[in-house]
């Protein structure tokens, strides 16, 4: 390589540094809607730089200048990794987290620095969990040992503070996903109690969607409203301290749950609600209100409604001894679900058995003779 070239190269590539240069410092001022492009132009101006450098160049020609130029490069390159959720998350003063010992007790906790959680095993500083992994055993000074993990909405629902019987998560995971609700949707609920139910329908539509809930006692609503703000989804959740049979405030909802004891009081606010095809739900725990409950959805125009019940056996996790629990989750409620729907005047929704099924005759239609397909 002739001199001249060499000098060619080093402009070349001092251009594609300051280039890059110039990139670093609008990134340190842009936002952060903005610092990915700015990012991706310093990057691509280091990258010409080290095309325009030959193998024959001297190290010493990127100076100290351009040295530093490429660790900021590397450093704003390392940042972005980190937002893109390469990294490991780390958790963070102000998460809550679950602490599980050997005996499978399980504990809320909510970070602070400068804290401790302190039990009869022991105790276990913040500060040791802020700012690292998840996942991890932590061991007290007495030697018990705890998982320190993410809680689910299971377990969200389990220990949550209440003063009343709440919706078991077993119930609330089916209910979720017989109301189709995902990000973005709308719900009401009627008899928000303490919070259970509402803080499932709340995190499976969040971000965008919406929980409207209504409570006629305004101490449960605070509560159902102070179980949420701890655990973040108070932002989702509009409460509404009255009697569902008044009537909703919101039209063409997704979907609608009614947990309370005369769910039927509330069937023509319901329909009124909800959009066409919209999903409807109840939990009762009795045959007798199951029974009311089905006779008014029939005369309010829902349709395709079925009842359920779901019951939960879990199994001591022993590889050797593999068997069921001593205990299991079995009655908790009838789960009643259904859809609204408009039918012609004067119709109803039937629900016939399939091997006695016949269509509907029109005026038009000749009439089959008695006996046939019988």
């Amino acid at each position: 390589m002739t001199n001249h070239d060499l000098s060619l190269n080093g402009a070349e590539q001092d251009a594609n540094l300051a280039t890059a240069a110039t990139a670093i410092t609008q990134a340190g001022e842009a936002g952060q809607t903005q610092q990915e492009g700015v990012v991706a132009l310093a990057a691509a101006s280091l990258a010409d730089a080290a095309i325009a450098d030959s193998s024959e160049t001297e190290p010493a020609l990127l100076g100290d200048d351009n040295t530093a130029l490429v660790e900021s490069i590397l450093d704003v390159a390392a940042g972005e990794a980190e937002a893109d959720g390469e990294s490991e998350p780390l958790a963070a003063e102000g998460d809550t987290i679950m602490l599980v010992a050997e005996d499978q007790k399980r504990t809320l906790i909510k970070l602070q620095r400068g804290q401790q959680w302190h039990s009869n095993r022991g105790f276990i500083r913040h500060d040791d969990l802020i700012g690292q992994p998840l996942g991890r055993m932590m061991v007290t000074k007495l030697g018990h040992a705890y998982l320190a993990l993410e809680p689910s909405t299971h377990d969200l629902i389990r220990y949550l503070k209440r003063t009343t019987q709440i919706i078991f998560p077993k119930d609330a995971a089916h209910i979720v996903q017989r109301l189709n609700l995902y990000p973005g949707k709308r719900v009401v609920e009627a008899g928000t109690g303490s919070g259970g139910l509402t803080l499932a329908l709340a995190r499976a539509v969040m971000p965008h969607g919406r929980v409207y809930t209504y409570e006629e006692r305004e101490a449960m609503s605070e509560l159902a409203g102070k179980n949420l703000a701890r655990f973040g989804l108070r932002d989702y959740v509009d409460f509404q301290v009255r009697d569902a049979a008044e009537g909703f405030d919101q039209r063409n909802v997704d979907a609608l749950f009614l947990d309370m004891r005369e769910p039927w009081r509330c069937l023509a606010a319901a329909r009124q609600a909800l959009k066409g095809g919209g999903f409807f739900g109840a939990l009762l725990p009795t045959t007798n209100q199951v029974s009311e409950l089905l006779r008014g959805l029939e005369a309010h125009g829902f349709a395709d409604v079925e009842v359920e019940e779901l019951l939960l056996r879990a199994y001591k996790p022993n590889a050797e001894r593999l068997r069921p629990a001593d205990r299991m989750v079995a009655h908790t409620g009838y789960l009643i679900f259904g859809r609204k729907v408009v039918l012609p005047p004067g119709e109803q929704w039937r629900i016939v058995d399939a091997k006695r099924y016949r269509p509907r005759t029109t005026p038009d239609a000749p009439q089959e003779e008695e006996g046939d397909n019988e």
